[in-house]
């Protein structure tokens, strides 16, 4: 009925000339991104240092001949990747449950 809308219409404030402003985000660097998210999960940047310092060290082995010790860095190798990538998950999973809350 147009009475009750003129009605709701005077109770209102009137709405505003000018849009509200969107919020401005500042640009996050390469570096400021990299230290933030180190803090969030600082056991991704571990596993990769250990991955990259067992594989230097096993290649290393490798060209100085001890194919025993090089294999068994290989081997640890995959071990640091598989912790890596549990790191990353884990990292991922408490990132969704503090965006759910």
């Amino acid at each position: 009925s147009p009475s009750l809308r003129a009605a709701v219409m005077a109770a209102g404030p009137p709405p505003p000339l000018e849009p509200s402003p969107l919020p401005v985000f500042s640009e996050e660097g390469f570096g400021d991104k990299f230290l933030r998210k180190t803090r969030e999960n600082p056991l991704v940047p571990l596993g990769c240092l250990c991955t990259v310092g067992i594989l230097t060290y096993g290649l290393i082995s490798f060209k100085r001949g001890n194919t025993r010790h090089s294999q068994l860095m290989m081997r640890a190798r995959i071990l640091a990747q598989g912790f890596t990538f549990a790191a990353l998950l884990g990292g991922m999973v408490v990132t969704a449950m503090k965006s759910k809350k």
